[in-house]
C-alpha cells in the first residue's frame, strides 16, 4: 500500500479453512476488471503480473502456460455475486459442530473452503446440525486426524429432510439465525475459540442444542439417542432416495405345526 497506493481498490479479502476459522487477516489483488490504462499506472501492480505470466510460462503442465496469456485471471475463478455459505474443508476432529458461515461476495476464497451458492439459513441451520455432523464423521476422510470435508462424498450425498413443511423449515431458519446472533455476542472470539468443546459459551450451546432439535423435527424425528441411531436413519434415508425399486411386500412366514 505505501509502494502503491492506487492499488487500494483491487485489494480485497482473501480466506481459505484458517483464515475463515482462525481469524487471520490476508489480501489479494483482484485485477480481472482493471482497465488497462489503471493497471498501466501502477508498475509495481504490473511487476506483480508479469511475474505471474514469467512463472506460468516456466511451469511444466500446458494448460498453465496457456493462462499465461491471461496473467491478470485466477487459475481458478469461483467467485459467486452474491452472498454465499462457506465450509471449511478441514477442521478440527475435537469439536461437536464444523463451523459454517456467510460470506459477502467481495470476499475471495481459496480451495480450502468448499462453496455452496444460493444457500439460504435453513441450508446452514441442517448443514450445522448434530445430524449432518455425525454423517460428516463416518463418510468423510481425515487429513492426519482432523476431519476432511468432501463436496462429492460428503454434501453431494448427505439426504436432506424430505418435504419438510412451511412452518418446519422457519423453525429451522429461525434457530440458525439462533447460533448466528450467539457467535455475535462475542466478536473478538474467532470459530476456533467459540466452537473449542472447552471454550464453547453456553449460549452458543444453547442454541445449537436448539437447532439440533428442529432439524430432528424436519425429519421427522423427536431425537438420537447416540450418533450410531443418526448415521443409521440417514443411510436408510439414503437407501430410500437412491433405490430404483418399489418398496417391497413383507414376506408371511409359515408357523411351525400349522395345518
Amino acid at each position: 500500500m505505501a509502494k502503491e497506493p492506487k492499488a487500494a481498490k483491487w485489494l480485497r479479502p482473501w480466506l481459505g479453512a484458517d483464515e475463515f476459522l482462525y481469524g487471520y487477516r490476508r489480501l489479494v489483488l483482484w485485477l480481472g476488471d482493471c482497465p488497462p490504462q489503471e493497471l498501466r499506472a501502477m508498475p509495481a501492480v504490473l511487476e506483480r503480473v508479469e511475474a505471474v505470466q514469467v512463472f506460468r510460462l516456466a511451469s511444466k503442465s500446458a494448460p498453465t502456460r496457456k493462462l499465461a496469456a491471461t496473467p491478470t485471471r485466477f487459475h481458478v475463478e469461483n467467485m459467486p455475486d452474491e452472498a454465499y455459505l462457506v465450509v471449511p474443508e478441514v477442521t478440527s476432529e475435537r469439536g461437536n459442530y464444523v463451523p459454517l458461515g456467510f460470506l459477502q461476495p467481495e470476499i475471495v476464497c481459496s480451495n480450502k473452503l468448499k462453496i455452496v451458492r444460493g444457500a439460504t439459513l435453513y441450508h446452514l441451520g441442517v448443514l450445522s446440525a448434530q445430524l449432518h455432523m455425525a454423517w460428516l464423521k463416518y463418510v468423510s476422510g481425515r487429513l492426519e486426524s482432523r476431519y476432511q470435508y468432501s463436496s462429492s462424498v460428503t454434501y453431494n450425498n448427505f439426504p436432506w429432510p424430505r418435504d419438510p413443511s412451511e412452518r418446519q423449515v422457519a423453525a429451522v431458519e429461525q434457530a440458525a439465525q439462533a447460533v448466528l446472533d450467539a457467535r455475535a455476542k462475542f466478536p473478538d472470539a474467532t470459530l476456533a475459540d467459540l466452537y473449542d468443546p472447552l471454550a464453547m459459551p453456553p449460549e452458543l450451546r444453547r442454541a445449537h442444542a436448539a437447532l439440533d432439535r428442529a432439524v430432528d423435527a424436519a425429519y421427522g424425528r423427536k431425537g438420537f439417542a447416540s450418533d450410531a441411531g443418526r448415521v443409521a436413519f440417514l443411510f436408510d434415508l439414503y437407501r430410500q432416495y437412491t433405490t430404483l425399486l418399489p418398496p417391497g411386500k413383507p414376506k408371511r412366514t409359515k408357523r411351525s405345526g400349522a395345518v
